[in-house]
């Protein structure tokens, strides 16, 4: 499938920041079932490459102001090409040991409800106790958008019953780690059959023995497809964020963001070293 995605975030300042300094991921990388097309991030009109790659097969990059201004426009778009692989990931240049996912963090913190959850899971096979792990994530903690909030903890998530898709991931990830799998939250994009997400979306992928890393998408029970496009990952949702800054001038601050994706006809173009088209 080719998916065509722009994904615009502002920050309005009153006053206007005298410093900015922004940590970007917002580049998707290239891997077995997902390859980038023509890709394209900007601060201001300003075009911002991608500097470096991570650990885990990312890409990111940083900006920096000495003036950051009344506003930040941060538009990152582009076509990618995506194959349906049952949620497995194979190709990403991922040199990080699995196990470090099994380290938690405040966002997965566990606790007596969280292992309940995960000791109800059965199964003789990895895959098919994942797979058990997902529906019971999706039965226990009901998707309510607005619900819950950015710091919301998966402890909290499942004690209220309900949540949104990082709220899904955040419990999946508690859960299987109390399994002793290792597991972390991914945040990308999806093409929503019925056209109302519009912000980037979340899932998790665990650590399956003789497969690798699989993806689980509680919020939609289902393992990520050809309609999702994948941007990073990390321990939990702070860690993966897309954008991440620091201003300086203390001034308030007001986000929007929207995300329009849509499916494209035509066939992939011919692509340089960095899976990328020129522009």
């Amino acid at each position: 499938m080719r998916l065509s995605i722009r994904h615009a975030t502002t920050y309005a300042y009153d006053p206007p920041a005298e410093r900015c300094a922004l940590r970007l991921r917002l580049y998707p990388p290239s891997f077995d079932s997902q390859r980038v097309i023509s890709w394209k991030v900007s601060v201001n009109g300003q075009v911002v490459p991608s500097l470096l790659s991570t650990a885990t097969g990312d890409r990111a990059s940083i900006w920096t102001a000495a003036a950051g201004g009344a506003e930040l426009a941060i538009v990152a778009e582009g076509e990618i090409e995506t194959h349906d692989a049952a949620g497995v990931v194979k190709g990403l240049k991922d040199t990080v040991r699995p196990q470090v996912f099994l380290r938690p963090t405040p966002l997965t913190e566990t606790d007596k409800r969280i292992e309940e959850l995960a000791a109800s899971i059965t199964g003789a096979k990895a895959l098919d106790r994942m797979h058990g792990l997902f529906n019971a994530v999706a039965d226990a903690v009901a998707y309510k958008p607005g619900a819950t909030s950015s710091s919301t903890t998966a402890a909290q998530a499942l004690k209220a019953g309900h949540g949104v898709c990082q709220d899904h991931a955040h419990v999946f990830i508690a859960a299987a780690r109390v399994l002793k799998f290792p597991a972390r939250y991914v945040v990308g994009y999806l093409l929503a059959s019925d056209t109302k997400l519009t912000e980037t979306h979340a899932w998790a992928e665990a650590w399956a023995p003789d497969i690798g890393w699989v993806g689980f998408d509680a919020s939609n029970r289902l393992c990520p497809t050809d309609r999702y496009v994948r941007l990073g990952c990390g321990l939990d949702a702070a860690d993966a964020a897309p954008i991440r800054g620091n201003v300086s001038g203390g001034p308030k601050e007001r986000l929007s963001a929207s995300v329009d994706i849509v499916q494209t006809p035509g066939q992939s173009q011919n692509q340089n070293q960095d899976g990328q088209t020129q522009q």
